[in-house]
């Protein structure tokens, strides 16, 4: 059984930054890559980066490019999201996945294991 387990969220003012970590365990070798969701209050989740280990390749969703990076450490398991110039919209609790899928996997379908989340609030 795979554990995801987040850290780094909290509460900062807007265009600041946050740099949020994942560590999986108990990962098997079919992993295909591993990626960042977030959810807002009284909305779906939805997707906000990937990176897929055999390519390297990344992709964003169109809302954070440019502000967020994501990377990774395949051997180690562990991905990051830097995110810059926050807005008030990315308030929401952000959830790491890993994913067994190549491609760009960008619905919450595509993932078969979730961290329990962490809460960022970025207040204007």
């Amino acid at each position: 059984q795979v554990q995801l387990v987040e850290s780094g969220g909290g509460l900062v003012q807007a265009g600041g930054s946050l740099r949020l970590s994942c560590a999986a365990s108990g990962r098997t070798f079919s992993s295909a890559g591993m990626g960042w969701f977030r959810q807002a209050p009284g909305k779906e989740r939805e997707f906000v980066a990937r990176i897929t280990w055999r390519v390297g390749s990344t992709n964003y969703a169109d809302s954070v490019k440019g502000r967020f990076t994501i990377s990774g450490d395949n051997a180690r398991a562990t991905v990051d999201l830097q995110m810059n110039s926050l807005k008030p919209e990315d308030t929401a609790v952000y959830y790491c996945a890993e994913s067994s899928l190549a491609g760009v996997a960008t619905s919450t379908l595509q993932y078969r294991y979730w961290g329990q989340g962490t809460q960022v609030t970025v207040s204007s």
